[in-house]
């Protein structure tokens, strides 16, 4: 019964620290990539509610890379918004942007 608990518990361990990497790298992705054209940050992430957030992010952050290609003003972004390595790590930035939505009550670190 105890290796079963404790089993349990590394597991749910494991889980909480991998999504917690999560949220560090999209906020990771966010500095590299988003903060050369939203300079506010954190006003910016917390613009919008979570499940606006989701929304915008859904199918590997489509609707968001949209709104950026239609915008003359983020041309210097449209090569990030066409590549793969968006799709691929959209879900990151995703849990990054619900993480500290407006209605979250959360507010990210400064490093």
């Amino acid at each position: 019964m105890n290796k079963l608990l404790l089993i349990v518990l590394s597991l749910a361990i494991f889980t909480l620290s991998s999504s917690d990497a999560a949220i560090y790298k999209g906020q990771r992705i966010f500095i590299k990539k988003c903060l050369k054209c939203h300079k506010s940050g954190q006003s910016f992430i917390a613009k919008y509610k979570m499940k606006k957030w989701k929304k915008l992010m859904r199918k590997k952050g489509k609707p968001l890379a949209a709104i950026h290609l239609k915008s003359q003003k983020a041309k210097k972004s449209w090569k990030y918004f066409k590549s793969k390595k968006y799709a691929k790590k959209s879900k990151h930035l995703k849990q990054f942007l619900v993480e500290y939505a407006k209605d979250s009550g959360n507010v990210p670190a400064c490093n």
